[in-house]
């Protein structure tokens, strides 16, 4: 007995050095930071729409409606009744999920002082209204922006102001509120389908532009008062032409501005435009991700309170994705502006635009690119643009129990391989699949489309997104039983 275990007096366990201690100890706490931070990240999302109920502590997390009345010592007082909070517009249904390929419009509504003033009384009207379209199939995107005193049929309550069809929406607490009509009412007037909205208030815009570090942008006027919105608040004189760095309020001062500078609104549009293009550079700089990355957890929180969209959360993530790598100047831009529309009186006096439809709608075309404002695809025969893309895709075969199934991913490599598709990996999926499925690394949407009518797939269900530019293969594709009994292999 002695004997056999007598090796171990030979073995000799170094102790470890301070520094190596030190930095377990930190890559410990890192790991788990990260774990309990990605863990309650995900499951107290409240930005979009996710499946299930979040636990009862992100509920408990959330501030009381009613903060305590104190008095000038901080001494909480008494309150006659607790309010009541008003009746909120019936939900409207979620939209289609996006597919990915087609092109995409979204609505951004900023909504006006009132919507977040103490005092306010009764709805919102919408401040801003920006209508963004994005085509992954051609890397392009655009912006329109639509003025607030647009004369328009809103749909269902007559003519008024484009700014009221939001307001309407709120207080007749039609279905999906505000939203869904101003969504409604663009779509009437631009021609266009428009398949999501982003509300978001000043307050949370202001937080944001202060969270992210402000933002870098050309001014090019000589002068500008920015005047910070709430009573009792300083102005600021900005001096231009320039590069000039703005915080959160100065921000929302400067894209506000209608009063002092000849273009009136049509100005201001160009303002705001100029600020979103400021702050897609701000935050896809390489540079800035480290601090992007150590204020999620602030950034999130701010969204979560002032920004409402139908976008469901794999659709905003997706969209994210493809808007960072489209480049700047595939991104145009275009305002309605003095010369189509006419400048008249509402029946009640106030001073409105009138649209001259024929010269938006050839605006429309040229912002929403060469293909058309609702067309989403390209044309052209789909191998063709499938192998344009010189597509790399991994076979996996995931049918069993049948006696087709026997070598089908290499006859389905063979079969890819003679549609001109480079099949890099072929093997074995581990379990079995009844449907094929395609995961999706890349941005290689053509071959997508593609091999989504190849293997007949149609339930989004098949389709998992997850982008990878380092991925050796685009698409990976799991062979399933569908597959296996009903293809056009010979």
């Amino acid at each position: 007995m002695t004997n056999r275990f007598a090796f171990l007096k030979n073995i000799q366990l170094k102790r470890p050095s301070v520094g190596q201690i030190i930095f377990w100890v930190i890559t410990l706490g890192i790991a788990v930071a990260i774990f309990i931070f990605g863990r309650g990240f995900i499951a107290c999302w409240t930005l979009t729409a996710l499946p299930g109920s979040p636990p009862p502590h992100c509920v408990a997390a959330k501030p009381a409606a009613f903060a305590p009345v104190t008095n000038e010592q901080g001494t909480p007082q008494p309150v006659e009744a607790t309010p009541t909070p008003e009746a909120s517009a019936p939900e409207a249904p979620l939209p289609e999920p996006w597919d990915g390929a087609s092109r995409i419009n979204i609505l951004f509504i900023g909504v006006d002082y009132g919507d977040w003033s103490a005092d306010r009384q009764g709805a919102a009207r919408s401040d801003t209204m920006i209508l963004f379209t994005i085509d992954p199939l051609s890397r392009t995107a655009g912006m329109l922006s639509i003025p607030r005193d647009l004369w328009v049929n809103i749909p269902g309550h007559g003519y008024g102001k484009i700014n009221t069809a939001y307001y309407i929406g709120d207080a007749f607490k039609l279905p999906g509120g505000g939203p869904a009509l101003a969504m409604k009412t663009v779509e009437q007037v631009i021609g266009v389908p428009v398949h999501y909205y982003a509300q978001v208030d000043f307050q949370t815009f202001i937080d944001i532009i202060d969270e992210i570090g402000g933002i870098d942008i050309y001014v090019p006027e000589k002068k500008l008062i920015l005047d910070r919105i709430g009573s009792g608040q300083d102005k600021v004189k900005l001096v231009g032409p320039g590069m000039r760095h703005l915080n959160g309020w100065k921000t929302l001062a400067y894209a506000r501005i209608r009063e002092q500078t000849e273009g009136g609104d049509i100005d201001r549009a160009d303002r705001q435009q100029r600020v979103i293009l400021a702050i897609r550079k701000k935050v896809t700089k390489p540079e800035n991700f480290p601090m992007l990355m150590a204020k999620a957890p602030a950034i999130y929180a701010k969204l979560s309170d002032g920004i409402h969209t139908n976008m469901s959360f794999e659709d905003a993530m997706r969209l994210a994705m493809l808007v960072k790598d489209i480049p700047p100047e595939n991104i145009k831009r275009g305002i309605i502006n003095y010369d189509m529309v006419t400048l008249a009186k509402s029946p009640d006096g106030l001073d409105i635009f009138k649209p001259i439809t024929d010269k938006i709608r050839i605006l429309r075309d040229e912002i929403f690119t060469s293909t058309g404002a609702i067309g989403p695809m390209a044309t052209g025969d789909p191998a063709e643009l499938m192998r344009s893309e010189a597509p790399r895709v991994r076979v996996l075969n995931g049918a069993s129990g049948i006696q087709q199934a026997t070598g089908l991913a290499a006859r389905t490599g063979d079969y890819l391989t003679s549609q001109g598709i480079t099949v890099a990996e072929i093997g074995d999926a581990g379990q079995p699949y009844s449907r094929t499925t395609l995961t999706i690394y890349t941005s290689k949407l053509y071959t997508m489309r593609y091999l989504i009518m190849l293997f007949g797939i149609n339930s989004n269900a098949q389709l998992a997104f997850k982008y990878d530019p380092a991925s050796p293969v685009d698409i990976e594709i799991r062979l399933g039983n569908d597959w296996a009994l009903n293809n056009p292999m010979p």
